[in-house]
């Protein structure tokens, strides 16, 4: 079934999964970039906001990166995976806040970490894609017990 055929909710949860399965280098597997590029919209954007700063990417950008580290054997037995999340779903667009894990090898000491991504999806006529993304990996100045929900109806009633 494709992605525009199936439930909003069950074609994003898919959607996210392949996502998170692209870097994924245990047991010898070999991550495959190519899918990676088929769950983003055209001109999607990326970025990564950390203590150091804001970085805005292109996918290409963002990929290059990941690619060398996860081919060339300087990050091995990685995998990242979703702990949790909230989806909200508007007729043809959609945003999702994902808390993620990361474990691996990274230059042969264990490498471990979690972090926060928001996802931003578009139904195209093949089906839903990423049209954007932010992430932040928690850190010292910034722990996951930082998160903050917060909906104020006041403000959507004028």
């Amino acid at each position: 079934m494709s992605s525009a055929a199936m439930p909003a909710q069950q074609a994003i949860d898919a959607l996210v999964q392949r996502f998170f399965a692209v870097f994924d280098n245990r047991a010898g597997r070999r991550p495959d970039f190519a899918t990676l590029e088929t769950l983003f919209a055209p001109h999607a954007r990326i970025a990564k906001h950390s203590s150091q700063g804001a970085e805005n990417m292109s996918l290409p950008e963002f990929l290059r990166p990941r690619e060398a580290l996860l081919l060339s054997g300087e990050l091995q037995d990685f995998h990242e995976w979703e702990l949790a999340s909230e989806t909200l779903i508007f007729g043809g667009m959609a945003s999702r806040n994902s808390h993620y894990r990361k474990q691996g090898w990274l230059r042969n000491a264990a490498y471990e970490g979690e972090g926060m991504k928001s996802f931003h999806f578009l139904l195209t006529a093949a089906g839903w894609r990423i049209s954007a993304m932010v992430w932040a990996d928690a850190e010292a100045s910034l722990p996951i017990s930082a998160v903050q929900r917060r909906l104020n109806p006041a403000a959507l009633n004028p």
